[in-house]
């Protein structure tokens, strides 16, 4: 298990936002993360919950903007916040475009060759970022949940669904639910995965939800009305809906009145999220 550096810390409600780095086995490259320790995390051990982030994100923009840390205070939640991406990995193209490359991993393992040995967020999440974080805070590896944003709420529903009984819950702020019916989807695994589409199916929620046979999981999404991207149907939580209808999945889709996409609607409703999680991580 690889060293981590600490690079800040910062005192919050009583408890310490805290960013590392480490080098990366999976991404071979240095990652990012950000960690909230409760008060509780000081004499005893806590359950975790992942925040995976959007489209050009990094681990900051939950961590400044998203608003978590007041209620994992009181709660007694390690909060855990990967970067989106590789960094850096000198591959032509990766600064290419918002929406591929860096800053846009979109949480699956790269097969194509020219990206197959750094984009393997998937992995990193699912496996070694859970190992790093296991081993260096005072966790509760039994009790660990997942939520995120957009490309991020994706990536929470894929990791919940391709690992049942792994997190106790999973939620999502207009989540892209359908990435093979989207073009931002077409466009990312295109590039990160190839030409053949059926094996697109493996990271996508709408196709997940068709086959999942773990226990019993609700997945709880809030989707802004005015979300520019739910308009121009990038996100389509419509098709999640009908395919946990279809496939007697417990969703529950809160369609809110007048929210964008922005982290003034995550901020909004992210002590809802977190009291969900709490619920299910200390049940």
């Amino acid at each position: 298990m690889g060293s981590i550096e600490e690079k800040s810390s910062n005192k919050m409600f009583g408890g310490l936002q805290k960013v590392y780095t480490h080098d990366s086995s999976e991404c071979k490259t240095k990652m990012t993360f950000g960690v909230f320790l409760p008060p509780r995390a000081e004499n005893e051990s806590c359950p975790v919950l992942y925040f995976l982030s959007g489209l050009t994100c990094t681990e900051q923009n939950v961590i400044t903007k998203g608003g978590a840390q007041r209620v994992a205070a009181e709660l007694g939640i390690i909060v855990v916040a990967p970067d989106t991406s590789p960094r850096g990995c000198n591959i032509d193209g990766e600064d290419g475009s918002y929406d591929f490359g860096s800053g846009a991993g979109f949480y699956v393992d790269a097969t194509t060759e020219k990206w197959k040995n750094n984009y393997r967020m998937y992995s990193y999440v699912t496996e070694e970022l859970l190992s790093v974080v296991n081993a260096n805070f005072p966790t509760q590896p039994d009790r660990i949940s997942i939520f995120g944003h957009s490309m991020g709420g994706h990536g929470a529903l894929i990791c919940a669904l391709k690992n049942p009984g792994l997190y106790r819950s999973v939620s999502a702020f207009a989540p892209i639910c359908n990435p093979t019916k989207c073009p931002w989807g077409d466009k990312a695994f295109s590039g990160y995965l190839g030409a053949d589409r059926e094996s697109w199916k493996s990271y996508d929620a709408c196709e997940l939800v068709k086959s999942y046979n773990g226990p019993p999981m609700q997945i709880l999404v809030d989707q802004g009305k005015k979300d520019n991207f739910y308009v121009d149907k990038q996100l389509l939580p419509e098709n999640l809906v009908a395919a946990c209808t279809e496939s007697k999945m417990e969703v529950v889709m809160r369609m809110q009145e007048d929210y964008d996409h922005s982290y003034f609607f995550i901020a909004t409703f992210m002590e809802d999220h977190i009291r969900h999680h709490a619920r299910l991580l200390n049940a």
